[in-house]
């Protein structure tokens, strides 16, 4: 590792600065992709005829094209180029994002949402590019990065609110400018120098994509369709069974899609398996916690009353902790070293929910347990990204990042699928509303996936396989996690 990376005080060179211009400029799309529909989409369905179904099936339908296509692009970047996948996946992105906003209708919504996919696939791609150009920047530029799309998702939902209140399809064109400045600075970028060594599996692609939407659509479409389901039960063992077959498939073929072996790397292991576990928690409780902030003390007894302008602004709250947070990851990780920084970050998730359990009687309580949580999550995410990164070879480099997005959505996909469940058998009175037990057996399931993820960090200690011990590539050369 090079003395700026260890000491974080070398000031960065123009052409690094540029290069980091260029990268926030493209995640901003990103977060811009992510933040900006859902609080538009309420007017945007009164007015094109979409019901609240509707609404919730084109929510499902981003985040499966999502799920399914990161892997994918992350390999492809990895094969053919970060920069040229990145330039293709920007401009798919942005085909989606005019279609949705100048020819608004639920068929084009659905379309669109489904090319704008490949946003969230632009992390692992840039994070390739990073570590080819400036190594020794790597993880600065993950923290910054990391704070871009969380300041970008709080700052397209609100943006896109705003002019939704007025004109309810206004809110839909808030991704347009943003993605011609991100196809301006996508033409701009380098490319990534790294190796190269393998080919394109079309097979297992399709294998792989068919296995995570089978899963994907029995996890979050569990509770509308019934777990014990037909529909449910043959898209999940219809899932698992493409999956298997897919493992199969990439364990005899010389070029495999995603290199199995890189799962025998117990440090990339470990971290994958935390944060599916913090994504469970953290990101899957954002609906439950929207419901309880919402519910009315005088019709349930619990809940703050608020609407929806003082939604948004909680939420702000909580994403710019998050984007505040992202930044200083780096600075927490060089001082502790891995395993004490994700310690940090699984207990700080973990302590969040408890505190909300036992205070949650007025907004003021309530809030220090969304701080924790906002500032664990910034911190854990940027973290987790760059050990993930540094756990495998250059030529692995965006995959390893991809598989990180990958986790942290299908962990944040059974997460909103589970605790709209457990929700969903504790009624109250006629079943209207939600018990009190429903939303505190949410904070209490939330604290123990957090314990899961900090028992994977303490449990390969003495093994041989710690976090502390494991070998990293990092700027081409070998570094220990610690």
């Amino acid at each position: 590792m090079s003395s700026a990376q260890a000491t974080g005080r070398s000031r960065l060179s123009m052409p690094v600065l540029g290069l980091f211009t260029g990268l926030a400029v493209v995640q901003l799309l990103n977060g811009t992709v992510q933040g900006y529909l859902p609080p538009v989409l309420p007017a945007v369905g009164a007015k094109l005829g979409i019901d609240t179904v509707g609404q919730n099936r084109l929510l499902a339908t981003a985040v499966l094209s999502s799920v399914v296509l990161i892997p994918l692009i992350s390999r492809l970047g990895d094969l053919y180029g970060h920069r040229r996948v990145l330039r293709v996946s920007v401009a798919v992105s942005t085909a989606g994002s005019l279609l949705i906003a100048a020819w608004p209708t639920p068929a084009t919504l659905l379309v669109g949402v489904v090319l704008q996919g490949p946003a969230i696939g632009f992390f692992p791609l840039m994070i390739g590019i990073m570590r080819s150009r400036a190594p020794e920047y790597n993880r600065a530029g993950i923290g910054m990065l990391g704070g871009v799309v969380m300041a970008a998702v709080a700052a397209s939902g609100l943006v896109g609110g705003i002019l939704s209140e007025r004109q309810p399809l206004a809110g839909l064109w808030v991704t347009v400018p943003v993605s011609a400045l991100a196809f301006g600075a996508a033409l701009l970028l380098p490319e990534s120098v790294g190796p190269r060594v393998g080919r394109f599996h079309g097979g297992s692609a399709l294998l792989l994509s068919v296995g995570l939407v089978g899963v994907m659509l029995a996890v979050s479409e569990g509770p509308s369709w019934g777990w014990a389901s037909v529909p449910g039960l043959v898209a999940l063992f219809g899932g698992v069974l493409a999956l298997v077959a897919w493992a199969l498939v990439e364990s005899r073929t010389a070029h495999p899609l995603v290199n199995l072996r890189l799962f025998r790397n117990r440090g990339l292991a470990t971290v994958l398996g935390i944060v599916f576990c913090v994504g469970f928690a953290g990101l899957g409780f954002v609906g439950p916690n929207i419901t309880f902030l919402a519910a009315s003390p005088a019709q349930v007894g619990y809940g703050m009353g608020l609407g929806p302008q003082s939604l948004a602004l909680v939420g702000l709250a909580l994403i710019g902790l998050g984007a505040v947070s992202s930044p200083l990851a780096p600075l927490v990780l060089r001082r502790l070293g891995a395993r004490p920084t994700l310690v940090t970050g699984t207990v700080l998730t973990a302590v969040s929910f408890v505190l909300m359990a036992l205070w949650h009687d007025t907004l003021a309580e309530y809030m220090v347990g969304l701080v924790v949580l906002g500032l664990a999550t910034g911190l854990f995410q940027v973290v987790a990204r760059t050990l993930a990164v540094e756990a495998v070879a250059e030529d692995h480099t965006a995959l390893a990042a991809g598989l990180t997005e990958l986790c942290m959505g299908l962990g944040a996909a059974t997460g909103s699928a589970v605790l709209a469940a457990l929700l969903a058998v504790h009624p109250l009175g006629t079943g209207r509303y939600v018990a009190m037990s429903g939303y505190l057996w949410c904070w209490g399931v939330c604290a123990g996936m957090s314990g899961v993820g900090l028992a994977l960090v303490l449990a390969r200690r003495g093994h041989g396989t710690a976090l502390d011990t494991t070998e990293a590539f990092a700027g081409g050369q070998r570094t220990t996690l610690g």
